[in-house]
């Protein structure tokens, strides 16, 4: 059965203020990027205004959003103005079936204005995320690949994790990236490795004749020694890993009497506290009660 979804009381979710202050905190600790992501993150009112303060912090160089953009048409040109550098749209298919099994909604035609309206805007190097999951087809990879080529996305595909919200992940229901590279070689010819530039790049790169696809091998090639991300929940949780079952909270101090030093020093600890590897091939792997949308992915 699918999981029914409770939406936080506003008072539990954190202000754009207190969200502010806590990425200017971690701004002073050497996080220079930052990534709104959800859930869907353009349900929340004024998120542009969120962009414009965060895109004012001394020291952060990109602001990046990730969304279904079924919104997309709507905010993208605000978005823009604020000073938002970046989009990674959530897309497995463009096959209208597919798209409506994986999503269980009907409007892969709203995505599809929203891409073009935030291409008409003037964002550029849009990745589009697709998840490797086994009822995605060799025809719906081929179609999804030769749509992003065709209107300069660059597409990555994401390995299903355990973090579905129904909680019906098991390893048979991934498909994993070398299969991908396998049906994406077959169909477009050679496939040039890109060298790294950074090496906390989560995907590895590969060139084609028309573009470059992306492969996150997240369960059988983990990178966790490379992984610098910390993740901070709407209603203010500090995670130091997607699959992280201790949670470091900000809320309470940003909301009390506690001052810059004592946030900084809970970031601190959390980022101490970060484990060697996620840990999912291990037969001690402790599914996280949170979801994907929960946590930010």
């Amino acid at each position: 059965m699918p999981e029914q979804v409770e939406f936080l009381p506003r008072k539990e979710i954190l202000a754009f203020e207190e969200i502010t202050r806590a990425c200017r905190i971690m701004s002073r600790l050497g996080v220079d990027k930052i990534r709104l992501t959800g859930g869907e993150p353009l349900v929340r009112k004024d998120l542009d205004q969120l962009v414009g303060e965060l895109k004012s912090i001394e020291g952060i160089s990109e602001i990046a959003l990730t969304s279904n953009a079924v919104l997309l048409e709507k905010y993208a040109e605000r978005l823009k103005q604020a000073g938002l550098d970046r989009i990674n749209i959530s897309l497995d298919s463009i096959d209208p079936a597919t798209y409506r099994e994986v999503t269980r909604r009907d409007n892969l035609k709203d995505v599809l204005q929203g891409i073009a309206a935030a291409q008409q805007a003037g964002f550029e190097n849009i990745r589009i995320n697709a998840v490797g999951v086994s009822l995605l087809s060799k025809t719906s990879i081929i179609q999804l690949a030769s749509f992003c080529f065709q209107h300069n996305l660059h597409l990555r595909f994401i390995e299903f994790m355990p973090l579905d919200g129904d909680q019906n992940w098991r390893n048979d229901s991934v498909l994993n990236g070398k299969q991908i590279l396998e049906t994406l070689v077959a169909e477009f010819g050679v496939a040039e490795p890109v060298v790294r530039v950074d090496a906390s790049q989560p995907a590895s790169d590969y060139r084609f004749r028309d573009g470059t696809i992306g492969l996150i091998n997240s369960i059988s090639e983990p990178f966790c020694a490379n992984c610098n991300r910390l993740r901070m929940t709407a209603e203010g949780k500090l995670h130091n890993c997607l699959f992280s079952t201790e949670e470091f909270d900000l809320r309470d101090l940003l909301r009390g009497d506690a001052d810059d030093n004592a946030i900084q020093q809970q970031i601190i600890e959390c980022v101490q506290a970060k484990k060697q590897g996620h840990g999912i091939n291990s037969d001690d792997f402790v599914r996280p009660q949170r979801a994907m949308y929960q946590i930010g992915g």
